[in-house]
């Protein structure tokens, strides 16, 4: 142990107490910060195995209802509320946010009988929310309750009750919702992809939820939306290598080779004439043939401009030829015009 090294702050204890005095010292902030992080994230490790009957019966709820996802808190509650609303309607689940003051001033018309709620309350005995979930109750709408305390009033009027709860806030006065509000977060993002999966929801079904900005631009964007289609650089095999030169020269690097029927049969690239040029000193003559890749990377008008991106990245190519179903060219895309694009 070095005796001139500077002192370390402890980590922070459960029950250390905190009267608001000021830290100055850098080092104690940032300690005191990662504490923040340890906490959050061991709130969150204590919730997988809660992932169980109840969380099942809660998926079924919100699967099998005819009408929408009701989804209600108070405060801090209310904002984890909107967000978990806000991903489940992204993710194909329905779901609005109520605020539960409101809609016991005229809002609960947006409820119907076909509905399912998901109610937040850390201490579970919340006055808004109790008078919603009376209000529920006759109406007959399914209630999933989300708490810190499973023997509150609200876990015991629910249908379901999901334990959300950890051992104190990140918060050193355990005052501000912080550990709590991100463990119940995390449960709705779980309950929220579990649906995606028991729906089958697939990015075709994502894009076409999020039309707009880059996201919606990334998930809709089509290799025939950028693939070159006119004057394509083709050669038939039996072509000698300087016809080759002056297509790679021109054409961006990347020859396809077909057959008769306009198959794709092969690809030249400026790698392999520069390889070929190596090796061979009268390479002009060589039929492209002999030097083309005779199991090129093709993909199809289709496919997401994403997914060939990922295509071309993993196996080092910069273009690849676009075919239809028979193997026929259609068209050629390059990296650099996806990039450009807004694939990635």
């Amino acid at each position: 142990m070095n005796p001139d090294a500077a002192p370390q702050p402890a980590p922070l204890e459960a029950g250390d107490a905190f009267n608001g005095e000021r830290v100055t010292d850098d080092a104690e902030l940032v300690e005191r910060a990662r504490d923040v992080l340890r906490a959050e994230a061991a709130a969150v490790a204590a919730l997988v195995d809660r992932v169980d009957d109840a969380f099942v019966a809660a998926l079924h709820r919100v699967s099998e209802a005819a009408g929408r996802v009701i989804v209600t808190g108070v405060g801090k509650s209310g904002i984890i509320a909107r967000k978990i609303a806000a991903t489940l309607t992204s993710t194909g689940t329905p779901a609005t946010f109520l605020h539960p003051v409101e809609a016991l001033h005229g809002d609960l018309g947006v409820v119907s009988r076909d509905d399912v709620a998901i109610l937040i309350s850390k201490s579970g005995e919340s006055e808004e929310l109790a008078g919603l979930m009376e209000y529920f109750g006759r109406l007959g709408v399914s209630k999933i309750v989300m708490t810190g305390r499973m023997d509150s009033s609200l876990a015991r009027a629910g249908d379901v009750a999901l334990d959300c709860s950890v051992v104190e806030e990140a918060c050193p006065l355990d005052l501000a919702p912080t550990t709590s509000t991100t463990a119940t977060l995390a449960m709705g993002d779980a309950l929220a992809v579990a649906l995606l999966l028991r729906r089958g929801f697939s990015r075709e079904d994502f894009a076409r939820l999020h039309p707009g900005g880059a996201l919606g631009r990334k998930l809709t964007l089509r290799v025939r939306d950028v693939m070159l289609v006119r004057d394509l650089p083709t050669l038939k095999a039996d072509a000698p290598m300087r016809q080759c030169v002056m297509l790679l020269a021109k054409k961006r690097g990347t020859v396809p080779i077909v057959d008769e029927q306009r198959r794709v049969v092969g690809v030249v690239t400026a790698g392999d004439l520069t390889r070929l040029m190596e090796r061979e000193d009268a390479w002009e003559k060589v039929p492209v043939g002999e030097v083309m890749n005779a199991e090129p990377k093709t993909t199809g008008p289709g496919v997401m401009a994403a997914s060939a991106v990922f295509e071309m990245e993993t196996h080092g190519i910069m273009a690849m030829p676009v075919t239809n179903e028979d193997g026929g060219l259609v068209g050629i895309v390059h990296l650099h015009d996806l990039m450009r694009a807004g694939a990635v």
